[in-house]
């Protein structure tokens, strides 16, 4: 007979074992049931609900194509302005911040980071659209609009105004978690290109950013994944237009915004199914956002031991 001891390994091995298991099995159960609940949307447009950019609840015509490239569009805004500026402030208040103000900047990060989107979405109607609307906007139509992505009439409304609010909701997210793996850099990376002559600028570049650079991209994957699924600040400020367009300044939509937008509007079967579909899409971009994130995090891996060994 085992000694107590082992059975309280064995006991906390598969006790641990199952809750993993319980979060693969949750997974699972979200995927089938969206699957499930959109089945007849899915017969009845196949692949086609993927590139068709119809969206006509009273015709019955359904297409994801414009909620799909309102997601990827207003995500990639997110992440141009939120990745650099997160990492900047984690490098600053990892590497050179004084102590004094260093604990009030992080408590700053901490309370956005807990405002609830609905407030941000107000706070973007009210504040952030207006001043859009008046300053940035025209400036970025004048100067830049012969590159077709700054045309057309400004309604402040748009995909760039859904792009910096969800940028607004990922930065704390970023920084924090960039913080952390940025303190974790072993001191002695520091001192060691202290030792060789570096610069301070040189010694965060090459000993610390080069070391934590698989972690920041994990950090950039958290807040991707947050971008894709927002939901209430982006319907209050992206436009609720499905439409392709190249224009930023032009209103947009995403997959959770009809989601959230049109769910309680559905008044048949098909289009019932039709939003859960969408939500079957959100839910399969998602997941495939983190399996790529995976494999270039691996390549990362395989790059950096081959230089090691050479």
């Amino acid at each position: 007979m085992g000694s107590p001891s082992r059975f309280g390994d064995r006991a906390f091995e598969w006790l641990t074992m199952a809750m993993a298991g319980a979060v693969a099995l949750l997974v699972i159960l979200v995927g089938w049931q969206l699957s499930r609940d959109s089945m007849l949307a899915i017969h009845q447009f196949g692949w086609n609900f993927l590139v068709s950019t119809t969206w006509d609840p009273v015709a019955e015509q359904f297409g994801a194509a414009p909620f799909i490239y309102g997601t990827l569009v207003s995500s990639l805004i997110a992440l141009i302005i939120a990745v650099p500026l997160s990492i900047a402030t984690a490098v600053y208040l990892t590497e050179l911040a004084p102590l004094s103000i260093r604990q009030p900047i992080i408590s700053l990060i901490e309370m956005l980071a807990a405002i609830p989107s609905v407030i941000l979405g107000l706070w973007g109607i009210f504040v952030m659209i207006p001043f859009l609307r008046d300053y940035p906007f025209p400036f970025l139509k004048k100067y830049f609009g012969w590159s077709g992505l700054f045309t057309g009439p400004i309604y402040g409304v748009s995909m760039l105004a859904g792009g910096i609010i969800i940028a607004v909701m990922i930065l704390p997210i970023i920084t924090s978690v960039s913080r952390e793996i940025l303190r974790s850099v072993p001191n002695l990376q520091r001192e060691a290109a202290y030792a060789l002559g570096a610069t301070r600028w040189e010694v965060t570049r090459i000993a610390v950013l080069s070391y934590a650079r698989k972690g920041l991209f994990g950090a950039v994957i958290l807040g991707l994944g947050r971008a894709l699924g927002e939901t209430m600040a982006v319907t209050m400020v992206i436009g609720n237009t499905p439409q392709i367009v190249l224009s930023l300044l032009k209103p947009g939509y995403t997959l959770a915004s009809v989601i959230a937008n049109e769910f309680t509007e559905a008044t048949t079967e098909l289009y019932l199914q039709a939003l859960f579909e969408i939500a079957l899409v959100l839910f399969g971009i998602t997941i495939l956002a983190n399996l790529l994130a995976q494999l270039l995090l691996k390549t990362m891996g395989t790059t950096q031991t081959t230089r090691a060994v050479q």
